[in-house]
Order: C-alpha cells, then structure tokens, then sequence
C-alpha cells in the first residue's frame, strides 16, 4: 500500500503559534526512558563529588592542564588517550546509530533528558495539554502570572544547580558551592555557571525541538547510517491505512478502514510534533512516546499492538532483518580495534615525564682537570597521583663525572628542573658529537621509567 499523503499538522497537532503543546505519554516504552534518565542523571550530579586518594575523582582542570580521572591524570602530553576516547566515542555512536537510528537522541542525549525535566514541571504546574492551552489563550491574570512565575523560577533553579554541577566537572565542586552562593567564586567560576545557566534554561525550556531539528548536526548526517535493516519507530502503513474514527465495537475491515483511528494522539506525544505517520522523519529523535500512545488506544481498540512500533523497513515489507551486515559489521570492527588501542595506550602508559635539554648558550667547555663538560636541563613531571622518588644516571661513555642532584622527589602532579653538568674524558671522545642516554627511573615502581638520548658536544 502507497504511503499516505504528508498533510500539515491541524490545530489538534499542538502546533498554534508554532508552539508544541507536548501530551505526557505513559507505557514501556517511557517508563524505560525514564528510568534510563534517572540513572544517567544519578551518575551526573553524583559523580563530580567523589574522591579518589583524597581529591576529587573526576577533575578536568582546564586552567592546570590536567585531567584527573579516577586513579588516573591525563596531561597535554596524554593526547593520544583523549583522541582513543573520542574516536571510540564516535564508532560507537555509528554503530548504535545504524543499529538502532536515534535511539541516542531519545533515551540518552541531554538536550532530551533535561526537556523532558523541564516538561515535568510544566505539567505539574501549568497542568496537562489542554490545560496549557488554555493558560495560553487566555489574558493575564493572577492565576495565570503564578503559574508562569513559577514554573520559569523552578525552570532557573534547575538549570542552575545543572550548571553548577557541570562547572564542577572542572574546578574543585565542593569549594565552588560554597563560594558561589556568597558571591566568593572567581569570575571564571561565576561566568561559566550563569552562562551554562542560560544556555539550559533557555535549550530546554524555550527551543526545545529547535535544538534537535535545526541544530544538531546529528540529526543531519544521520541518513548516511541508516539502511533498510535499521531500527526505527516506525508506522505500519498496511495495518493501518486507510485511517479513520470509528466505534469500539465495529469491525473495521467491514466498514472498509485500517486500524488506525486517527486519534492524532501520536502527534500530541511527540516532543517534535511530527506525524510518524507521514514516513521516516529527520526530525524523529526515536524516543518512542508516540509508540506508548499508540499501544494504549490499540488496547482499548482490543486491537493487536504494535501499529507503531520499533521495527524495519525490510520488516515492514516483509522481510527479516539483518543485524550482521557489512556496515554494522564494519562500524563493530573499528570499535573494537579502537577500544583495543585505547585500553593497551592506558596500561602502557608510563605516568612520567623526563625532557633532556642542553644549553644552548656554550656547546661546551673544559673544566680545570681538563674534561670536556656540557650542561644540561632535566624537565621532570610526575604524572602520577602519589609522591615519587626517582634517581638519575646517564650511559653511552665509560667514563664520566656528575654534577648535580641525582635523586630528585616529586609531589603528585607537579613538575621539577634539575641543572646537571655531565663531564667527559676527552680520551674517549673519538667524534666531536658523542650520543649519550640520560635515564630516569622510580626508586618505588620499576615499571616508571623514561629514557632520553642526547648528544654531547666536543669540539
């Protein structure tokens, strides 16, 4: 059967003022969502007042350069496990893209999780859609300012402590609670939070499906992953159709109608307010509300569910669906490998760093013995979250003095030069430029250690 033709959406659609009166849909399908966000919102506001050894667990210090996470701080010499993390991030979004289309957008991305907040106290205070809809049309009054004034102040407060939690992320979450609210935080600290402040108040509660359908870049390119075998909500167009109302009671095959009863409830769910039945939509984010709304009219219907369902289209024409394929497979591969590369890039990592310089001002110069000697600067950073002790030696000649500390000790996450004169028998200096190697090695882990070659210059 042909697709119906795409109409406009009417006044019932929630679309007066180019404003979307969203109806609360209730049913699996939600209550997996919710319960999916609850956890998500859990581990947000939880996770940045954890500590780890006695700080802050997660802590990405943009000012220091440092991100501490867990057990681990990664510096600007860590790039490489930042850029594992991202592309690891991204497969794994292609792959759950072509899977299972914009399920990230429904159950798990933030603009949605903190629209649907924003919604709830819409709802709990303004009341449901009709009731909007009323509160709207209607001219201001002492009700009407209440109710305003304080869904928008629940609104404020929300995406405040939102912000002062996501700030938290990267300055020390504890300190910042107590200094903002005495108007002691930094002007960094403070801008950052009146700033994400706005910005959630006014993504969640003003733009909304702005947000999904004409700025995110997701919902554009995502048609490059999608194929016959990917999962989508979708409506079944040869149950359904043709649509039409009629009585509980009547068979529809005999008054010659489909199973859909054109209730327009589909609509009235969607946060989008999209008509999924008009076809696969660029601006569906697969939340699956309009599935719970269906479902409940087909039980009163005592019709069988599922009219609109998370399906194929090679279902829907009635075929099976492939999982394993060459782009899932594909997208499975590169994740895995990236994975692989990032866990090995973590265990190997070394958490030292030891940059050998020489004095650039005099190549050289002989000391009153006669030795040939060459100053250098050792740049040590412990990367780590523990003190260390590390000692100092150098190879590549047999013979060779020192002068300078050969044992240095580190604070946790700190950085240290160390002056050294490294002095040479010219008898053993048969070339001009002789290469050296300096090492630094951990007097606790003999794992820690960085070797650095370098030249020494006679002549």
């Amino acid at each position: 059967m042909q697709r119906p033709e795409i109409k406009k959406p009417d006044k019932g659609s929630g679309r007066g003022k180019n404003h979307i009166y969203v109806r609360e849909a209730e049913g699996r399908v939600e209550t997996t969502r919710r319960a999916l966000g609850f956890v998500l919102m859990a581990l947000f506001l939880i996770l940045p007042w954890l500590t780890w050894n006695g700080e802050q667990a997660i802590l990405l210090n943009l000012l220091d350069q440092r991100f501490r996470i867990f057990g681990m701080t990664l510096w600007p010499q860590d790039l490489t496990i930042l850029a594992w993390i991202f592309m690891v991030a991204a497969f794994a979004l292609f792959l759950v893209t072509t899977l299972f289309g914009r399920v990230w957008c429904g159950f798990t991305c933030p603009q949605t999780t903190w629209t649907f907040i924003f919604m709830w106290f819409e709802r709990k205070i303004e009341g449901g859609r009709h009731q909007r809809m009323k509160l709207d049309e209607r001219p201001m009054d002492a009700d009407k300012f209440l109710r305003k004034s304080a869904k928008h102040t629940a609104w404020v407060l929300v995406a405040l402590f939102t912000a002062l939690t996501f700030v938290g992320y990267f300055t020390d979450i504890r300190t910042l609670f107590q200094e903002f609210f005495i108007l002691q935080a930094s002007a960094w600290a403070t801008g950052s939070v009146l700033f994400f402040t706005f910005a959630t108040y006014g993504n969640a509660g003003w733009m909304r499906e702005i947000m999904c359908t004409h700025m995110c870049p997701y919902a554009r390119f995502q048609s490059a992953m999608f194929d016959k075998d990917t999962f989508i909500v979708a409506y079944d167009v040869d149950r359904g159709e043709p649509r039409g109302p009629r009585k509980r009671k009547i068979d529809p095959k005999s008054e010659g109608l489909g199973d859909c009863v054109d209730c327009n409830l589909c609509v009235q769910v969607c946060p989008t307010g999209i008509d999924i039945r008009n076809g696969l939509q660029y601006e569906c984010i697969n939340c699956g509300a309009c599935i719970d709304a269906c479902d409940s009219v087909m039980e009163k219907m005592g019709y069988p569910k599922k009219l609109i369902s998370f399906t194929t289209q090679r279902r829907l024409e009635g075929g099976k669906t492939k999982v394993f394929r060459f782009k899932s497979v594909g997208y499975g591969a590169a994740l895995l490998v990236l994975t692989g590369l990032l866990v090995a890039d973590i265990i190997l990592r070394v958490p030292l760093e030891f940059d050998v310089i020489r004095d650039r001002a005099s190549l050289y110069r002989e000391n009153q013995e006669g030795w040939i000697e060459n100053v250098y600067t050792l740049r040590v950073i412990n990367k780590s979250q523990q003190a260390q002790e590390y000692s100092f030696s150098v190879s590549g000649v047999e013979d060779m003095q020192w002068y300078g500390p050969q044992s240095l000790v580190l604070e946790p996450e700190s950085s240290e030069v160390v002056p050294v004169t490294i002095a040479i028998d010219p008898f053993f200096l048969e070339t001009p430029i002789k290469e050296i190697t300096f090492t630094i090695q951990s007097v606790d882990e003999e794992r820690i250690r960085r070797r650095v070659r370098t030249n020494f210059i006679y002549q």
